[in-house]
């Protein structure tokens, strides 16, 4: 005999509610895009029109905004590691990785904040962002096996790199939003087999990796 689905779905938000959602991520979206993830929840209230109350009972904390917000935004990072594992020159597919993933931080602080894990990520974001750096580990294989990207980048150096480039995002956004892309013209030549020269420091160990990311 066949047993009933124990959990019941979820009833259909009445239209009013509904249409407070969305006015709910749009502001959210605004609102991170324009000032990080540590934008007032108030803000976000204000710009939808609605009470900190109604917020709420849509989005009991932060974290539920950036779960319901930023899966389209690291969909746009997932066609970036798609064409940069496609494309025919492992270097090209490199940097082409490298400048579309800053172009996407320069173009919204939130993701910024993110992908800095500036904020600890949670839910559907961690895991997206665990599975992108997978995948970029295929990436850096891909570019180093070349012989063109120095044989000692180690995908930790990617974490470093993104650390640094987004602190020049952050502070330059405003008034100079290109600014990163020169930064980046830098990093990359160091980056070339050609121009590489023995470096007496190591890359961080998974470890060390992981204790700086929990003191972040």
């Amino acid at each position: 005999m066949h047993q009933p689905d124990p959990t019941p779905a979820p009833k259909p938000l009445r239209a009013d509610a509904a249409r407070n959602r969305d006015k709910l991520l749009v502001a959210a979206t605004q609102a991170f895009g324009e000032r990080g993830l540590d934008a007032p929840l108030e803000e976000i209230a204000r710009r939808a029109g609605v009470s900190i109350g109604t917020l709420y009972n849509h989005f009991p904390n932060r974290e539920a905004f950036w779960d319901a917000i930023f899966p389209e935004r690291l969909a746009a990072l997932e066609r970036i590691i798609e064409s940069a594992l496609a494309a025919p020159d492992p270097w090209d597919g490199f940097v082409g990785y490298i400048e579309g993933l800053f172009a996407l931080q320069a173009e919204d602080h939130g993701l910024n904040d993110a992908m800095a894990q500036r904020f600890r990520p949670a839910g559907e974001v961690e895991q997206a962002c665990h599975r992108g750096f997978r995948r970029a580990e295929l990436i850096i294989e891909r570019a180093r096996d070349s012989g063109q990207l120095r044989p000692d980048f180690e995908p930790e150096d990617l974490v470093t790199l993104i650390w640094a480039m987004s602190q020049v995002i952050r502070e330059s956004m405003a008034t100079a939003p290109d600014t990163w892309r020169r930064c980046l013209a830098f990093f990359l030549d160091g980056l070339r087999a050609g121009a590489a020269h023995p470096i007496a420091v190591p890359p961080l160990t998974p470890g060390q990796l992981s204790e700086v990311m929990r003191a972040r």
